[in-house]
């Protein structure tokens, strides 16, 4: 949610005045008297704003800060971060996008959260500029860190462009995906959207506004994308485009077993760089099971009563979700090309189900359930959500330990479960991201939601029953948005580069000012 608000002259002079009484009386480091008036003037300690600013998506972590900063450039921020390392005890400082972190990641407790969201409001509908590079690049699109996703679609698809590689939902900014990795279905071919970023603007945690690529200043490029917002604020993005379809073929196919459906999922990512034109352009899957409420929308209404049927004999179902992308180009033999995809798959027969939408009604389809969630409160609630990397050789071991031995063991309401393969060609080791150490490596997502506390405390320790399951049998999982508590869980997230990653954190942010909330440093 973007943050507005503005101080009168006179709000400012009364709130200048009673920092001036707080600071004599409290052991507060610094007081914004201290500040130079142009940054003053951006802060705000009004409760409405400190209390948006005190949760995020997750709904389970609330840290107060100390103010927000309503930046209207980028020099603002570099301001801000200039100022807190002359203090002697500098601030912490927290930029918040669309806050749609997990567990307080986008948070500062008494520290400065930099509204992101307002630099919308100066630039004039220039936060995203698309270009064509003749020589190297190509198409490519120039965009705010504070921007959104879905924008960046709509901007695009007027020039008949697209990004390549995507999240499943698209009200999220551009800096907070790239600075955790960014992934969805269209990964295992493009890697995630890190791996689609030419070059950036970044303002380190020294303050110091740098523009970085594979060329230049490289060491801070390959810090921040997957670096958790621990080396700089990103400010900008190029992000390459191809050439965007206009429709899709959107399949999902029905599995009774967990051999079948990831033997066929390998073998559909294995098809990128053999056949492009035959491979698919988005996959992912998902659980089907036992519980209740049973989600089968996505199926035609006189079809529903055999999947649910299905799903009451084997307690769960193993879905793959299958896209191919079309226009006026190809439109005459995309069923061919569908059925040339499907050919050979082991999914149980006749359950084979498609639906033909448009690009954006694909690729937005997260939207019209999270309007449907608002209108019945349930939006705005706890989301313990567990995101993992899963190493191919174990994800037998995984199915049998979590899908089966604690998921549908316990029958508490799983939400939606995602389990899809990822090529790891497509991704660059040289970024801050980290994964397993196997050339093809499962994505599992599970996406709870807590209508209640008790219900909060529930899905808590389930997660830690998988997280301990996976320690004990050594399954070597990797957390995407990490959630870990001590050093040694971060010492073992990031392996082998947890030295360089220490070492960046000197190099770029020597004083631990920035994303204080990961609890990596601070």
């Amino acid at each position: 949610m973007a943050i507005y608000f503005v101080l009168s002259k006179v709000t400012i002079v009364l709130w200048l005045t009673i920092m001036m009484v707080i600071g004599a009386r409290s052991s507060e480091p610094w007081s914004p008297l201290q500040a130079p008036k142009e940054l003053v003037d951006k802060l705000s300690r009004d409760p409405l704003l400190i209390s948006l600013a005190s949760t995020d998506f997750g709904h389970i972590i609330h840290e107060n800060p100390f103010a927000i900063f309503a930046p209207s450039s980028i020099n603002d921020i570099s301001n801000l971060i200039k100022f807190s390392n002359s203090l002697p005890f500098p601030f912490t400082i927290a930029a918040r996008g669309q806050a749609h972190s997990l567990q307080g990641q986008s948070m500062t407790n008494n520290g400065i959260v930099v509204n992101m969201t307002e630099l919308n409001r100066f630039k004039n509908g220039v936060g995203i500029v698309v270009s064509e590079d003749k020589s190297s690049l190509g198409y490519y699109a120039d965009v705010g860190g504070e921007q959104i996703w879905i924008d960046v679609l709509h901007a695009t698809l007027e020039r008949g462009l697209t990004p390549l590689s995507w999240t499943d939902y698209l009200f999220l900014s551009v800096g907070g995906t790239l600075s955790n990795a960014g992934i969805s279905g269209q990964s295992f071919r493009f890697g995630p959207q890190i791996s689609n970023v030419h070059e950036l603007d970044v303002v380190t945690g020294k303050g110091d506004l740098v523009t970085c690529s594979k060329e230049k200043n490289s060491d801070l490029f390959y810090a921040v994308l997957g670096g958790l917002g621990q080396f700089g604020i990103i400010t900008r993005a190029r992000i390459a485009l191809g050439p965007a379809p206009t429709r899709v073929k959107y399949l999902r196919l029905i599995y009774n077993n967990f051999s079948a459906f990831i033997e066929d999922q390998e073998h559909l990512i294995s098809l990128v760089g053999l056949n492009e034109s035959n491979a698919p352009d988005y996959l992912e899957g998902l659980l089907l099971l036992n519980q209740r409420p049973l989600d089968i929308s996505f199926y035609p209404e006189h079809d529903q009563p055999r999947v649910t049927s299905l799903v009451t004999q084997f307690g769960i179902l193993y879905v793959i979700e299958l896209v191919k992308y079309y226009d006026n180009n190809t439109q005459e033999h995309i069923d061919e090309d569908v059925k040339l995809l499907v050919k050979g798959l082991k999914f149980v027969p006749t359950f084979m189900f498609q639906k033909d939408v448009t690009y954006e009604e694909f690729l937005n389809r997260v939207h019209p359930d999270e309007l449907n969630l608002r209108s019945q409160g349930l939006w705005d609630v706890p989301h313990p959500w567990l995101n993992l990397f899963v190493p191919r050789s174990r994800i037998l071991d995984f199915d049998e330990g979590v899908f089966k031995g604690i998921i549908l063991k316990q029958n508490i309401t799983a939400g939606v479960v995602l389990v899809y393969p990822m090529n790891r060609s497509k991704w660059n080791d040289k970024m801050s991201a980290v994964t397993p150490n196997e050339d093809v490596f499962y994505v599992v997502s599970l996406l709870h939601t807590a209508a209640t506390l008790d219900q909060l405390e529930i899905f808590k320790a389930q997660n830690q029953q998988i997280l301990q399951f996976c320690e004990d049998a050594s399954i070597g999982v990797k957390q995407y948005l990490p959630q870990n508590k001590t050093r040694e869980q971060w010492v073992e997230q990031f392996g082998p580069k947890w030295k360089s990653f220490e070492q960046r954190k000197v190099q770029f942010d020597p004083n631990r000012l920035l994303s204080p909330g990961q609890g990596i440093f601070n």
